[in-house]
């Protein structure tokens, strides 16, 4: 959830948001020894209930807002760039203004994902002042169904209220797949969004464990036409898409667990919100050395990875150091081990 479209912000935010971006991209660049992009999840709980989403409850109750700022100051300490909070739906936690002032105060960059319902213009105008980046909406029909109820028919003022008060940068993510009934939706919500003047991504809705489901002849004719409309540089850090279209496995070297990090609301680091159990470790815990073993672990669900945020951070680094199996990693680590006992040894 970065690179930024200048029609989608005022003239004085974008030029900020554009020096930002550059920062955290030579940083990048230049060391692989921080995080770049984290998600946090201050909230599991949703007030939808969308068919294909497994990232949600009805009954669980917001973090406190302490919790959460140990969490961040975290990510702080681990030289995190950006800070994206997801759910569940965050707009339903009490204190995201809060969390995003906190998130701010660090100098990291604070998004937001939500399904756009709560979204007011005294709403909007608070997440202004809290100084909120970017938010991305995902708008998966035209009209309710029994799949979802993210829909543009429902969305629209809230999208008009965007609009007219946001000083963030917007971007509205439709979708292709995943039992949504009407794909030429996707192409409709992508148009409403360039007229509102937001930037627009088009995204292919992943299986129960975050992996491919390959498209229809017809869902792919749609996904190419929506891509056209979108940001030009979401277009050029999302060519894994057009694997992913066709049904085909795309070779990248993902490095969740060390410079895309999910955090779940337990406070555990994942890989990603679909495979959530593993490292499990807590946040507070996370050292250095998980992060430099996570970088190096080749991931076995990344050829048929559908999660764009991940693939995008994965870039940065696809260039240089190739990654390990686990049998190789453990392998790698008995033998230095079998070096270090010979060392002292010798040494004795």
């Amino acid at each position: 959830m970065f690179f930024w479209d200048s029609k989608a912000v005022r003239p004085t935010t974008f030029v900020k948001l554009k020096l930002r971006e550059a920062a955290f991209i030579s940083k990048a660049l230049l060391s692989t020894n921080h995080v770049v992009l984290a998600h946090v999840i201050p909230m599991r709980r949703c007030n939808l209930a969308c068919g294909y989403c497994n990232e949600y409850d009805h009954n669980s109750q917001p973090v406190p807002l302490e919790l959460m700022k140990k969490r961040l100051d975290k990510l702080a300490e681990l030289g995190t760039s950006i800070v994206t909070i997801s759910g569940g739906e965050p707009m339903m936690h009490p204190e995201l203004d809060q969390i995003i002032r906190h998130i701010r105060s660090h100098g990291m960059i604070a998004g937001l994902i939500s399904n756009g319902y709560y979204f007011t213009p005294d709403r909007i105008k608070r997440l202004n002042d809290a100084g909120l980046d970017a938010l991305q909406i995902s708008i998966d029909n035209v009209n309710p169904d029994e799949v979802s109820r993210k829909s543009l028919r429902v969305l629209d003022k809230k999208l008009r209220y965007l609009a007219e008060h946001a000083d963030f940068h917007i971007n509205i993510n439709s979708v292709i797949g995943g039992g949504i009934k009407n794909p030429e939706d996707a192409l409709t919500v992508a148009e409403r969004a360039v007229e509102l003047g937001f930037s627009t991504t088009v995204g292919v809705i992943h299986d129960d464990d975050g992996t491919l489901k390959p498209l229809t002849e017809k869902e792919k004719q749609i996904f190419h036409a929506v891509k056209k409309l979108g940001n030009k540089d979401h277009a050029r850090l999302n060519w894994f898409q057009d694997s992913i279209a066709e049904g085909k496995p795309y070779e990248w070297r993902c490095r969740s667990g060390s410079r895309y990090l999910y955090i779940c609301e337990e406070g555990k680091v994942h890989w990603c919100s679909q495979q959530r159990g593993y490292p499990g470790i807590p946040l507070e815990d996370y050292t250095m050395e998980d992060f430099k073993r996570e970088y190096k672990t080749e991931k076995w669900c990344a050829p048929t990875c559908t999660i764009q945020c991940v693939h995008q951070v994965g870039i940065l680094d696809n260039w240089r150091d190739p990654q390990m199996s686990e049998a190789q990693l453990r392998a790698e680590k008995n033998q230095k081990d079998k070096e270090r006992v010979g060392q002292v040894l010798r040494a004795e």
